[in-house]
C-alpha cells in the first residue's frame, strides 16, 4: 500500500519510479525460501553451485559472489513463472526497471560450491531467449533496463537489441582510453540508452576527479570540459555534457548534482562492507541546484 501511495503521489508530480533488479538473490532469501526448486541447491539445500564472473583484467581470480545460481531447465519447464512473479511485483511497484548483470541471462558463470576462487567455474548457456519471449508476452509494455557494463560478449548485445532494451553508458569511463570512437563519449551514445555520471558502484563525479583520474585521462576530460579548481564548477560542466548525449535518459546521482566527495559513495563493488550508509539529508535535499538543473534540461530537450 505505501509502494502503491508513493507511485501514485510520483506520477501526480510527473516523476518515475526508476528501480534496479539484482539477478541474482541470497541463499537466506525469502524468494529461496519459497521456491527451492527453482535454484540449484542439493537435498539440503545448500547450493551445489554459486554465482561469480571470471578472472579478467581487474581480477586474476574473477569475482565469487557465493548466491545460489538458478535450475534453468526447472524454470523452463513451468513456462518461467517465476520470472514473471517477479517482475510483476517490481513493475508494480515502478514505471522503469533495470536488470543488474544483464549478461548472466545471456549466459551465467557457474561456480562449484566450495571453491576457493571464481576461477572454477565455467560459462553456461540460458534459454535466453524463451525467458524474454515469455516476459514480452506477460508485460506490455515491457520499461526494462539492461545494464550492460563491464566485459559483454557480441551475444549479450545480441539479445538486448533483439528485444529493444536501451542498456547504459557511463561517462566516468569515457576518458580511460584515447579514442574518439570510445562508446561512452556523448557523441557516441546510442539514442536507446540511459546515459550516466556514474552509477551507485562508482565513486562520486568529485571523488573520481580528485582521487582517482590519472594525468593522462584528465588530460582526455580537459578536451571536453574546463578542468576548474572549483570541484563544483567541474561537476556541474559534466553535468552539462551528459545532458547533450543523445540518449533518450540521463541520470545523475544526487551525491554528484551537491557535488559531494568520495565519503558520500553509495557502492564500492567487491567491497562487503561500508556500502550503502550515505543517505540524502534534509538539509542537502534543500540545496540540490533543482532550479539550473530544469534550465539545463530544457535547454538540451529534456525539459
Amino acid at each position: 500500500r505505501q509502494w502503491r501511495r508513493l507511485r501514485a503521489a510520483c506520477a501526480d508530480a510527473g516523476v518515475w519510479l526508476f528501480g534496479d533488479m539484482p539477478i541474482y538473490v541470497n541463499l537466506d532469501s525469502v524468494d529461496v525460501w519459497a521456491r527451492p526448486d527453482v535454484f540449484q541447491l542439493d537435498a539440503d539445500l545448500r547450493p551445489v553451485a554459486e554465482s561469480g564472473v571470471p578472472p579478467d583484467y581487474f581480477s586474476a581470480t574473477g569475482q565469487l559472489w557465493r548466491n545460489p545460481v538458478y535450475d534453468w531447465d526447472r524454470l523452463a519447464a513451468e513456462d518461467f513463472r517465476w520470472w514473471v512473479l517477479r517482475l510483476g511485483t517490481l513493475l508494480r511497484r515502478l514505471d522503469v526497471l533495470r536488470i543488474d548483470h544483464f549478461r548472466g541471462l545471456a549466459q551465467y558463470w557457474r561456480v562449484p560450491a566450495g571453491a576457493e576462487t571464481a576461477a572454477a567455474g565455467e560459462w553456461r548457456d540460458v534459454p535466453s531467449y524463451a525467458l524474454f519471449d515469455r516476459l514480452r508476452e506477460a508485460f506490455d509494455p515491457f520499461p526494462v533496463v539492461a545494464e550492460d557494463l563491464g566485459t559483454i560478449t557480441p551475444d549479450v548485445h545480441a539479445l538486448r537489441e533483439h528485444y529493444g532494451l536501451p542498456g547504459m553508458v557511463v561517462l566516468q569511463f569515457a576518458f580511460n582510453e584515447d579514442d574518439e570512437a570510445h562508446p561512452y563519449l556523448p557523441a557516441n551514445h546510442p539514442e536507446n540508452g540511459v546515459a550516466y555520471l556514474g552509477t551507485h558502484d562508482n565513486n562520486t563525479v568529485r571523488g573520481w576527479l580528485e582521487d582517482e583520474l590519472d594525468g593522462a585521462a584528465r588530460e582526455r576530460l580537459s578536451r571536453f570540459v574546463t578542468l576548474d579548481d572549483d570541484p563544483a564548477s567541474t561537476v556541474a560542466a559534466l553535468l552539462d555534457l551528459l545532458m547533450a548525449s543523445p540518449a533518450r535518459t540521463a541520470i545523475a546521482c544526487a551525491q554528484d548534482l551537491l557535488a559531494l566527495p568520495a565519503g558520500a559513495r553509495m557502492n564500492t563493488p567487491g567491497q562487503p562492507t561500508g556500502n550503502w550508509d550515505w543517505q540524502l539529508t534534509r538539509a542537502q535535499y534543500e540545496t540540490l541546484p533543482l532550479a539550473p538543473l530544469a534550465a539545463m534540461a530544457a535547454a538540451h530537450g529534456r525539459g
